[in-house]
C-alpha cells in the first residue's frame, strides 16, 4: 500500500483567494487521505469557466466502490429526493460489453465524481458521470483492484455542479429530455411540485429522462402545457379569426428564452387556479383517452393501442391547453371544452376519425390529425378544440374536416393582411 503523504498543487485562477484556496486545499487533503489515489502528487486545476475545482487521478477499484455512490441529488439541501444521474439503460449493447469488459480487467476513465462528505458522509465519492462504468466496475468485483481514472471535483455550489453533470451527460446517447429535468431542478422545485400537484406526475415522481410510451411527463411537456395555455389568455377571442393562434412548442435540449421569460414575469404561475383547474381537467381528459382503448384493445386486439397516448402528442396537447386559456373568459364554452372527456360510446377524442382528417395538400404519408408535432399541426388543433367548444357536438368527422378547412382559410387571411401592409 502506498504511503499517505501527498504534496497537493492547487493551479489557481488570478484573483482567487487564499480563503477559497486553503478551503480547497483541506478537501483535497481530505480525500487523498480517504480515497488514496495512486499519485503521490495531485494537481488541482480550476474550469476558468465555472469556477469549479477538480483534480484527475487514478482510484483502486475497491476503494472506488467502498466509497461511492450513484444516488446523488443536484440540490442536497432543497430537492434532496431527486436525482442528478440519468437512468441505467439495463439493454444497451454497449453496457453489456462494458461488463464484459470489466470482468476481463479493464481500466475505465472518465468516471466524474465529486467529494463531499455534507450528506451522506459514508460515501464521499458522488458519481455524477460515467455510472454506466461504475455500475460495469461494481459487477466485477473479482477485478475491482484494478485501477480506474476519475476527474474529481470538490467544493461545488449548485450552479457548479449542475454544469457538470450536464456536461458529464452530454453525449449521442443522452436525451435533451434529460438536459431539461437538469436545468428544471436547479430553477427549484416549482414545476416539479405544481406538476404533481395537478396530477401530470405522481406523488414524489420526477419528470421523465426520455420521452417514451407510458414514461412520466418530461419538462418539456409541462412548460409547453403552461406557456400555451398564458398565450391563449392573451389573446382576443373577438378577433380569433384575423390574428395567428399557434401554439408553441418549447425547446428541448437548451434554454427556452419564452420558458424563462414567463417565469420571471408571471410571479403567480403556480398558485393559478384557473391554470390548476385546466391541468387537472386535461390529465381526467388523458385518462379517459386511455382507459377507453385499453377497454377497446381488450374485446378485440385489433383496436389500436397507439390511440391510447393521443393526448400527450405535443399538438393536442399545447392545442388543448391553448384554447383552455383562450376560453377562461367563457364559462359556458370552457366547460364544452373540458366535457370532452365525458364522451360517450367512444374514445373522447375519437382517434381513429382524426387519423383520417387530412387536407388535399398534405402528402402521402401523412397519418391523420393529431400525429404530428410541427407549427401546421398545432395550428389545425388549436382550430378543432375551439370549434367543438362552440357547437358542443365532440370531435366529429364533420368537425374535424371544418377545423382543417378554417385553419387555411385563417393562414391565407393572414398571408392577405401582411400583404395588405405592405401596400
Amino acid at each position: 500500500m502506498k504511503g499517505l503523504k501527498y504534496n497537493i498543487v492547487i493551479v489557481g485562477v488570478p484573483g482567487e483567494s487564499n480563503e477559497t484556496q486553503s478551503g480547497i486545499h483541506e478537501l483535497v487533503e481530505q480525500f487523498a487521505q480517504v480515497c488514496q489515489p495512486i499519485e503521490d502528487t495531485i494537481y488541482v486545476f480550476v474550469d476558468a469557466k465555472t469556477g469549479a475545482h477538480y483534480c484527475e487521478c487514478h482510484i483502486n477499484g475497491k476503494n472506488l466502490l467502498k466509497l461511492s455512490t450513484t444516488d446523488v441529488p443536484l440540490d442536497p439541501d432543497e430537492q434532496a429526493e431527486y436525482r442528478a444521474n440519468r437512468e441505467i439503460v439495463e439493454d444497451d449493447v454497449a453496457f453489456e460489453q462494458m461488463k464484459l469488459d470489466a470482468k476481463d480487467g479493464r481500466t475505465f476513465s472518465n468516471i466524474v465524481a465529486e467529494f463531499d462528505t455534507s450528506y451522506n458522509p459514508e460515501y464521499p465519492i458522488k458519481i455524477i458521470g460515467g455510472q454506466h462504468r461504475y455500475a460495469a466496475i461494481k459487477e466485477a468485483t473479482k477485478r475491482a483492484a484494478v485501477h480506474h481514472s476519475t476527474k474529481m471535483y470538490f467544493g461545488l455550489n449548485k450552479e457548479q455542479r449542475l454544469d457538470v453533470q450536464l456536461i458529464s451527460n452530454t453525449n449521442i446517447a443522452a436525451s435533451t429530455d434529460l438536459y431539461d429535468r437538469l436545468q428544471e431542478t436547479a430553477n427549484g422545485p416549482e414545476l416539479r411540485k405544481w406538476c404533481q400537484e395537478v396530477g401530470f406526475l405522481d406523488p414524489e415522481k420526477d419528470f421523465s429522462a426520455k420521452r417514451q410510451r407510458s414514461s412520466p411527463i418530461t419538462v418539456r411537456a409541462a412548460r409547453s402545457f403552461i406557456l400555451n395555455f398564458y398565450l391563449g389568455k392573451k389573446t382576443d377571442p373577438n378577433n380569433f379569426e384575423n390574428i395567428d393562434t399557434n401554439p408553441i412548442l418549447c425547446r428541448t435540449g437548451k434554454p427556452d428564452p419564452d420558458w424563462d421569460k414567463l417565469r420571471r414575469e408571471n410571479a403567480n404561475i403556480w398558485p393559478d387556479e384557473g391554470l390548476k383547474d385546466a391541468a387537472a381537467e386535461f390529465v381526467h381528459l388523458d385518462r379517459a383517452q386511455r382507459a377507453a382503448i385499453q377497454k377497446a384493445y381488450a374485446q378485440s386486439s385489433e383496436a389500436p393501442l397507439v390511440f391510447a397516448e393521443k393526448a400527450i402528442n405535443f399538438a393536442i396537447m399545447t392545442a388543448w391547453a391553448y384554447v383552455a386559456g383562450i376560453l377562461q373568459s367563457n364559462a359556458t364554452r370552457l366547460e364544452r371544452h373540458y366535457s370532452l372527456k365525458d364522451a360517450k360510446g367512444k374514445d373522447a377524442l375519437n382517434a381513429e376519425a382524426m387519423a383520417k382528417g387530412r387536407h388535399k395538400s398534405d402528402p402521402e404519408n401523412y397519418r391523420g390529425l393529431g400525429t404530428r408535432n410541427d407549427a401546421k399541426e398545432r395550428g389545425r388543433c388549436v382550430e378543432l378544440f375551439y370549434l367543438q367548444a362552440e357547437s358542443a357536438k365532440g370531435i366529429t368527422p364533420a368537425v374535424i374536416n371544418a377545423a382543417i378547412k378554417r385553419h387555411y382559410t385563417k393562414q391565407a387571411k393572414l398571408e392577405q393582411l401582411k400583404a395588405e401592409k405592405k401596400v
